[in-house]
C-alpha cells in the first residue's frame, strides 16, 4: 500500500534571526552571545566526599513528564529473538567511565546527585572526551585521564550546583551534548542551563543553552563559550511561545510564564552546527490557558563563524513546526563521518523523528505507529551571507511497527540503599539507616527497582552514503512476553526542488531478547558501511551491561561489552528519596562517536557491587565505587569494523 505522507515547509525570508513558515507566526530569535573563553587543562576544583552527610538531592524538573495523560501500552510487534554472546575480535580498548562517585566528588563536591547519567561522548584526533549529565573528563585513546573530571558548572562559569559551606544555590545544568566534526577540526559541546534561587534552590523559570567550541582539535586546550536563552517568553530577545504560566507563581520565579527548551541535541552539516530541543512550559500543565507543549525547536548555526570566534554568529531557528498533523517532537540532527556531509541543493542537514512519544507532546495517543518523519534543511551555505535563505521542509513516511516500550527488570542483587531504607534499628529502635538522609519517619518499603526504557522518541542519527540511520526504543513481543527493543531504521532521504519528495525507509529490524531488555541505542557507520548499535542490556540474566551489536550483519548477535556486577540501586528508583513509583531513572541516551576505522560506543552499565556492611562502613561510598544515592556507571569502547 502506497505510504500516507505529508509535506511541511518552513521558509527563512529575512534576517539572520527571522523565521517565517506556515506553521508559526514571524517572530524574532534570541541571540547566541559570546560569554568568553575557558581552558579546561587548568580546571578541575580540588575532589570533594560523598558520604551520607554530603548529599544533595536536585530539585525537580519541570516540563517533560508533568501534567501528562497516561499512554496506552499497545500491541508491540512480534519478533525472534537476537542471539547474545560475549564481544567478538573487533572490541578493541574498553574502560571504566565516569560514574556517580566521579560525578558527585567533581568541584569540590558541591555538586548535585543526578540521576540518570545521560551520555555525551566525542572523540576528535588525539583525545576522547565522555560528559555525563553535569560533569566531563578527557581520555587519551588508551583510555588514560588527561584531565580532571570538570563540572559543566565549572566550565560554563557558574557558581557550585550546591554549596555544601555556605548553602547557597549555582545553577542546574542538565541534558549535554558533544559532537567532533572532523570538517572543523572543532568540538562542539552543549547544556542546558537552568537558573535556581541562590536561597530556596528553587527554579526561576530562565533558561539558556550554554555552547562551546574548541579552539584546536585538542580537547584539552581553549574553547570559546556561548549563551542563548530559550525560555521563549518574550524577556531577553526571545520570542514569546505561550507556555502555560504558573497558576500561583511564586516571588522568585522571575519567568513564571517561561518554556523550557528540553533534551537538547546536536548536529552538523559542512555549513552549520544544528541544536534541537523539546519545548514544554516550564511551571504549566496546560491548564491555565497556555501551551503545556509547544513542539521542537531547530536552532542552525554559523560553523565557519563559530570557528573564527565570532562574538554574535549567525544563527536562524524555526519555531514549533509541526510534522503533517502532529506537533514535532524530538527532531535529531544528523551527524556524519568524515567527508559524507551532503553538498546538494547548497548544503543539506538531514533529521529524524518519531510521531508517537507518549502521545502528550506529539497528540498521537495511537497505541502503535507505523509512522516516522524525514526532515531537513537547505541551502545552508547561505547561513553565511548578508541575508541566509534556509528552507526546513519534512515528510512522514511509513516504517516498521513500533509500541511504547515497557519498564526494564534486573536481576536481584546487592542493593545498600534500598536496604538502607528498610532498616528498622540501625540507629535505635525504630530508627533505621533511613534517618541518615533527613527522613523522619520510616518510609514505605522500598522494593527492587523497575528501568526506565524511555519511549519512542528517536535517538542518534547518522547520515553517510546518501542514507540515514537511526534507532529508536519499541515494545517487542518475544515469546509470551513483552520486553523492551530496538527498531533501527535505514531511510533515503529524497529531495526535489530543494524539498523532501518521496523519502522512504528502506530497510529496518529489530534487536530484541528473550527474557531480558534492550534500551537506549544509538547508532555509527564504520567506513566499510557496516552499521554498529550500543545500548544497555538487563533482564533476568544479566545485569544493567553495556552492549553493542552490528545491526548490519544479515542475523545480528547482542555482544556484551562487560557484564555488569549488580543492580541499578540509585534514588531515584525509591519513591522515599524521589517523586515516582519505584521506576529509576535511566539512561536517557548513549553515544557512538565515529572515529576513522574506529566507532567509540558509551552506554550506561552498574560496574560496581558491594555490601550493605561495606556500604555503611565507608560512609556509603563502597571505596570509592558509588555515593550514598546512587551506583550507576559507564562503559566507554572502541569497535574496530
Amino acid at each position: 500500500m502506497k505510504p500516507l505522507k505529508y509535506l511541511a515547509v518552513a521558509v527563512l525570508v529575512t534576517a539572520p534571526l527571522m523565521v517565517e513558515s506556515t506553521q508559526a507566526v514571524h517572530a524574532a530569535a534570541g541571540r547566541l552571545v559570546s560569554a568568553g573563553s575557558v581552558t579546561v587543562s587548568e580546571l578541575g576544583a580540588a575532589e570533594g566526599v560523598a558520604g551520607f552527610n554530603h548529599v544533595a538531592i536536585p530539585p525537580s524538573e519541570g516540563g517533560e513528564g508533568e501534567g501528562h495523560e497516561p499512554h496506552e501500552a499497545g500491541q508491540a510487534p512480534h519478533v525472534r529473538a537476537n542471539d547474545v554472546g560475549p564481544a567478538g575480535p573487533e572490541l578493541g580498548l574498553t574502560f571504566e567511565g565516569l560514574n556517580h562517585f566521579d560525578h558527585n566528588t567533581a568541584n569540590g563536591g558541591n555538586q548535585f546527585s543526578n540521576e540518570p547519567p545521560d551520555q555525551a561522548l566525542c572523540v576528535g584526533p588525539t583525545g576522547v572526551l565522555e560528559g555525563v549529565n553535569t560533569v566531563f573528563r578527557v581520555y587519551d585513546k588508551a583510555g588514560n585521564p588527561l584531565s580532571d573530571v570538570v563540572s559543566y558548572n565549572e566550565f560554563f562559569k557558574y557558581p557550585p550546583a550546591f554549596n555544601f559551606d555556605t548553602g547557597e544555590f549555582g545553577a542546574f545544568l542538565t541534558d549535554p551534548v558533544c559532537h567532533f566534526d572532523p570538517g572543523s577540526g572543532r568540538f562542539f559541546m552543549a547544556v542546558l542551563t537552568l537558573d535556581l534561587d541562590k536561597d530556596t534552590g528553587d527554579f526561576t523559570g530562565a533558561n539558556r543553552l550554554d555552547f562551546a567550541v574548541s579552539e584546536t582539535s585538542d580537547p584539552k586546550g581553549k574553547w570559546d563559550r556561548y549563551k542563548l536563552a530559550v525560555q521563549n517568553d518574550g524577556t531577553e530577545g526571545t520570542p514569546n511561545h505561550h507556555c502555560d504560566p504558573a497558576v500561583d507563581p511564586q516571588d522568585e520565579m522571575t519567568n513564571p510564564a517561561a518554556c523550557i527548551g528540553d533534551f537538547p541535541h546536536i548536529g552538523s552539516d559542512k555549513y552549520g552546527v544544528y541544536i534541537t530541543t523539546n519545548e514544554y512550559s516550564f511551571f504549566g500543565d496546560g491548564s491555565n490557558g497556555g501551551f503545556a507543549y509547544t513542539g521542537a525547536q531547530i536552532y542552525a548555526f554559523s560553523k565557519s563563524q563559530l570557528v573564527a570566534h565570532a562574538a554574535n554568529p549567525t544563527m536562524v531557528s524555526f519555531e514549533n513546526p509541526f510534522l503533517g498533523p502532529f506537533r514535532s517532537f524530538t527532531v535529531w540532527p544528523a551527524i556524519s563521518p568524515a567527508g559524507q556531509e551532503e553538498l546538494s541543493n547548497g548544503g543539506t542537514e538531514f533529521f529524524l523523528s518519531s510521531t508517537l512519544g507518549d502521545g502528550s507532546e506529539t497528540g498521537n495517543f495511537a497505541p502503535t505507529e507505523n509512522r516516522i518523519g524525514v526532515w531537513a534543511i537547505t541551502n545552508t551555505q547561505s547561513i553565511d551571507s548578508a541575508h541566509p535563505a534556509l528552507q526546513l521542509s519534512n515528510e512522514l513516511i511509513h516504517a516498521a511497527k513500533y509500541s511504547l516500550p515497557p519498564e526494564a527488570t534486573q536481576p536481584d542483587g546487592p542493593t545498600p540503599l534500598r536496604d538502607c531504607l528498610n532498616n528498622t534499628d540501625l540507629l535505635g529502635p525504630g530508627v533505621g539507616c533511613w534517618a541518615l538522609f533527613g527522613l523522619d519517619k520510616q518510609p514505605a518499603h522500598s522494593d527492587l527497582a523497575r528501568l526506565d526504557s524511555s519511549d519512542t522518541r528517536m535517538n542518534q542519527v547518522v547520515y553517510t552514503n546518501g542514507r540515514l540511520f537511526s534507532a529508536l526504543g519499541t515494545g517487542v513481543r518475544v515469546g509470551h512476553s513483552t520486553r523492551a527493543g530496538v527498531l533501527w531504521l535505514n531511510v533515503e532521504p529524497r529531495l526535489r526542488d530543494g524539498v523532501l519528495k518521496d523519502a522512504h525507509t528502506r530497510d529496518s529490524g529489530y534487536v530484541a531478547l528473550a527474557d531480558n531488555d534492550v534500551t537506549y541505542p544509538a547508532v555509527g557507520v564504520s567506513p566499510t558501511g557496516r552499521v554498529v548499535m550500543a545500548a544497555s542490556v538487563t533482564g533476568d540474566d544479566h545485569y544493567p551491561s553495556a552492549s553493542y551489536t552490528v545491526i548490519s550483519d544479515k542475523e545480528p548477535t547482542v555482544h556484551i561489552i562487560s557484564e555488569g556486577v549488580g543492580p541499578q540501586d540509585g534514588f531515584t528508583g525509591y519513591p522515599a528519596l524521589a517523586d515516582g513509583d519505584g521506576t529509576a531513572r535511566w539512561g536517557d541516551y548513549g553515544a557512538v562517536a565515529m572515529d576513522g576505522d574506529t566507532l567509540w560506543v558509551a552506554s550506561e552499565s552498574i560496574e560496581q557491587s558491594c555490601t550493605f556492611e561495606e556500604y555503611l562502613g565507608t560512609g556509603g561510598t563502597c571505596g570509592g565505587t558509588r555515593t550514598a544515592l546512587a551506583n550507576w556507571g559507564t562503559r566507554v569502547s572502541a569497535i574496530n569494523i
